[in-house]
């Protein structure tokens, strides 16, 4: 497929580029390319490093005390029989 693939069609091929995006562009090309490829590296790794880390065992729920969910009070809106907002202003 690349066979020949020489200096001459590198300088034509560049010329071709040169001639499409304008000289102002190619930088711009040059450097999210870059980008893209750092991100798409990064990826890769992250989705290895998820892969391979070890398994976090869940508490199941009825290992919680009995009390565990009502520890904390809640208070209620008489008029609407629902629970207070406390945001309201």
């Amino acid at each position: 497929m690349f066979e020949g693939f020489g200096p001459e069609k590198l300088l034509f091929l560049f010329l071709i580029v040169l001639l499409f995006f304008g000289g102002k562009r190619i930088p711009e090309i040059g450097s999210s390319l870059g980008k893209g490829i750092r991100e798409f590296k990064k990826g890769i790794r992250e989705v290895g490093e998820s892969v391979n880390e070890p398994e976090v065992p869940v508490r199941p729920v009825a290992s919680l005390p009995a009390n565990a969910a009502s520890q904390a009070p809640v208070a209620y809106d008489d008029e609407r029989r629902a629970p207070k907002r406390l945001l309201d202003g």
